[in-house]
């Protein structure tokens, strides 16, 4: 019987699956820190450290639960919409242990300081690896079916309003709503079975949701160009006033409304 013991705990804002992006590489700016356990060395497994830039992250999928043998690829290939879960990237496996290669920010005692992550808030790390670019990286190599996957790269533009409200946001409670709305739409955005999004394709609108807001967007599919157009509260009136409280974020919606002079929905 094979068992493992994690080393640390990843600590970061993303608690949800759809708040992370598929490859860590498309989620620059938004850290996060591994917490290593105490008394058992790491201090000394840390040194040396420091002077990489990157670093491989070997990890559990500690939130799935069983896995699956083909998997849906966020940009699939041609002609077809999954391949072989060994052919992916998918966190459904046969053993759920995921790998990520992270910048390396610092190092402060037993806290490790990491960018670029695509790791949930709590998940388990088993290991950790200095990323070496000359034994690591091999630009040239070919990358079966992602060589010939269907590129469906869409631009993001975000309205002065939607600008105003994201950074609200992200001062009064940390969230980064803008680059989480980029992340998402950059690839696939109609994509329901990733992501909670309706389209009004009459309109060329379309709502996406983040935890309890809404982000309203427009769409020209010929272009493929998307703008954000406002953030709204996904709370009606009604439940704004009831004393329930299950993500302890009303007062943070009450006082996003009051700010940019909103009113609920009905």
């Amino acid at each position: 019987m094979i068992s493992f013991e994690p080393i640390g705990i990843f600590h970061s804002r993303a608690s949800y699956k759809y708040e992370v992006p598929r490859q860590g590489v498309f989620f620059k700016g938004h850290p996060g820190r591994i917490d290593f356990s105490p008394h058992k060395n790491f201090e000394e497994a840390l040194r040396d450290l420091e002077g990489f830039e990157r670093i491989w992250l070997i990890f559990v999928f500690d939130k799935n639960e069983g896995w699956r043998p083909m998997a849906r690829p966020p940009v699939p290939p041609l002609n077809r919409d999954r391949v072989g879960v060994f052919a992916s990237r998918s966190p459904y496996r046969p053993n759920p242990v995921g790998l990520s290669c992270v910048k390396l920010l610092k190092i402060e005692g037993l806290s490790l300081f990491v960018d670029e992550a695509d790791l949930l808030d709590g998940s388990p790390i088993l290991d950790i690896k200095p990323y070496i670019p000359k034994a690591d990286a091999f630009p040239d190599a070919k990358a079966g079916w992602v060589d010939s996957q269907s590129q469906e790269a869409w631009k993001i533009f975000a309205s002065e309003e939607f600008k105003k409200e994201s950074d609200w946001i992200a001062e009064a409670c940390g969230l980064d709503i803008l680059s989480f709305a980029e992340c998402q739409l950059m690839n696939s955005p109609f994509d329901s079975s990733r992501r909670r999004v309706k389209v009004d394709a009459r309109n060329q609108k379309a709502e996406l949701a983040f935890r309890t807001f809404r982000l309203d967007f427009s769409f020209d599919a010929s272009k493929r160009d998307i703008t954000l157009l406002q953030i709204r509260s996904g709370y009606s009136a009604e439940e704004l006033a009831s004393s329930e409280d299950p993500y302890s974020d009303k007062e943070l919606h009450l006082a996003f409304l009051s700010h940019f002079a909103q009113v609920p929905k009905a």
